[in-house]
């Protein structure tokens, strides 16, 4: 009979940060840690990956689409947008279904806390053999909680653990995109100009839509006012990403 197998989700951010540290304390077992990046994660995402694989005695695997985002955007022939939101059911999900089909029987354990009952944990448990858990949620676990468990570890998570050319993240994360990353700004700009599309969505704001427009404007000394917070982040609940495993 095949040896049940237990594998925790890591998208990088602070509650599957939590989670993998706090599995491995309360539960200590054999674990596999998975990560299901896109290739298009900030430097910073990929060093906190590292870092937990470090602390947890266990690298963070990856699982990939193998073109990763630029890749799917070659197949796709566009650009993602909040209309057409294929990068994350083909980088993110679909890699991970098809992980677990393989590996069954097997345990999924997802970071969802007992403070956010009203998010789905990902389209996995109809797997036969895949059975889903959410020991943040079993445990009664809050964000303050998570915040204040990770501040005992002096675990500290990225500003950014999506995509960098993720057209769901605001003019101020925009901006310091670009002020951080020329060379990946400038390469998005060049998929903009080769599909005639745009990753940010118009009528999203007063800023130009266009990539181009944008470094232009931050170039001309334009500063978006939510750059400070961007920065310095208050600790509280807000939109989660769409790609959120």
């Amino acid at each position: 009979m095949p040896v049940e197998k237990h594998v925790v989700a890591l998208s990088g951010g602070k509650d599957s940060t939590c989670l993998a540290l706090m599995l491995t304390e309360r539960e200590p077992r054999d674990y596999l840690f998975l990560c299901t990046p896109t290739g298009n994660e900030p430097e910073a995402m990929f060093a906190h990956w590292r870092k937990l694989g470090d602390l947890l005695g266990s690298p963070v695997r990856p699982v990939m689409h193998p073109g990763g985002l630029k890749g799917v955007i070659t197949e796709q022939q566009m650009i993602p947008n909040f209309r057409a939101r294929f990068c994350t059911r083909i980088l993110k999900i679909e890699p991970y279904r098809a992980f677990l089909a393989l590996n069954t029987p097997i345990t999924s354990y997802v970071g969802l806390r007992a403070d956010e009952e009203g998010r789905a944990g990902g389209a996995y448990g109809d797997i036969p053999g895949v059975t889903m858990r959410f020991p943040l949620r079993e445990w009664g676990m809050t964000e303050a909680d998570v915040w204040s468990y990770l501040d005992t570890r002096s675990v500290t998570i990225p500003r950014r653990t999506d995509c960098k050319w993720c057209f769901h993240q605001r003019i101020g994360e925009w901006y310091l995109f670009w002020s951080d990353d020329i060379d990946g700004w400038l390469e998005g700009e060049a998929i903009e100009a080769e599909r005639n599309a745009t990753f940010r969505s118009p009528g999203r704001d007063t800023w130009p839509v266009s990539m181009k427009g944008l470094r232009d404007a931050f170039e001309g000394g334009r500063i978006p006012k939510s750059v400070e917070r961007e920065i310095n982040p208050i600790r509280q609940s807000g939109a989660c990403r769409v790609c959120t495993l």
